[in-house]
């Protein structure tokens, strides 16, 4: 997202130039009351940067009730989902309501069940994406698995997502662990898809297939950073069989805890 592109953040930054000068004020007597220098206001009313902390203080300084927190919200909100593949936005919103998880990576570890070390290296490869906002809303979104009547997750992994080494050996070691851990859950199953296998219906790419308990299925696939929602009933049906087929090929459950365990002390 370019500099101004942000029509929230370039929203807040007229909000200011019109409340500074409303109440008579230079760049620098505003600075001043603020704590920080008038190349920082002026950055803020050009809509090139913002932050939560300057928003909290011109409320506080100008009674504004709020206004310029709700704007760096909405900015900050914009700039996230910018930074999202097309598409995952609202997939987000329904895996939420989810009551059943179907999930298969071919490349990486779905980020529901990915370390925030792991998921620091993969999103930090995201040009001009915000890194640890990005982190840290994949880490809060995995709270969906440990709610109240969590949903029941079946993920499936072909055996070189595990071999693949993200970030370093000791992040790699700890995501191994992590899905070992993960697998104990009662809630979930993890298998994996050895690579003795040869070709199986998995290669094709990474998808999710969610159920729900009074509408219809749907699927989120993802490929070159472009994410797809499907919901035509024959698309969904289509990654259905796929899912049934590759996880025909899967390694049982405690064979593939034991793959896990291997690969982890391995590194």
């Amino acid at each position: 997202m370019s500099e101004n592109s942000n029509p929230a953040r370039v929203f807040f930054g007229t909000e200011l130039r019109r409340k500074r000068k409303e109440a008579g004020l230079t760049s620098k007597q505003l600075a001043d009351a603020l704590g920080c220098t008038p190349q920082w206001v002026s950055t803020m009313e050009s809509g090139r940067k913002i932050s939560e902390q300057s928003a909290h203080d011109l409320d506080t300084y100008f009674k504004t009730d709020g206004l310029f927190h709700r704007l760096w919200e909405l900015s900050h909100d914009i700039e996230l989902n910018t930074a999202l593949p097309p598409g995952f936005p609202e997939y987000a919103e329904r895996e939420k309501k989810a009551t059943s998880y179907r999930i298969y990576c071919a490349l990486l570890v779905n980020g529901l069940f990915q370390t925030e070390d792991y998921a620091r290296s993969v999103l930090g490869a995201i040009e001009g994406a915000g890194t640890p906002d990005l982190v840290k809303s994949r880490i809060e979104r995995q709270s969906i698995l440990t709610r109240d009547n969590a949903p029941r997750s079946w993920l499936v992994l072909d055996e070189n997502v595990l071999r693949r080494i993200i970030g370093s050996p000791d992040i790699m070691r700890e995501q191994l662990r992590s899905l070992l851990f993960a697998s104990e859950h009662q809630n979930t199953m993890v298998q994996i898809v050895p690579n003795s296998v040869g070709y199986h219906a998995g290669l094709g790419g990474s998808f999710t297939i969610l159920s729900f308990d009074d509408e219809p299925d749907i699927a989120y696939t993802e490929s070159a950073g472009e994410g797809l929602l499907i919901q035509r009933p024959a698309r969904v049906r289509d990654k259905v069989v796929r899912w049934d087929l590759l996880r025909g090929h899967a390694l049982p459950i405690e064979d593939s805890r034991a793959m896990i365990r291997t690969l982890m002390e391995s590194l």
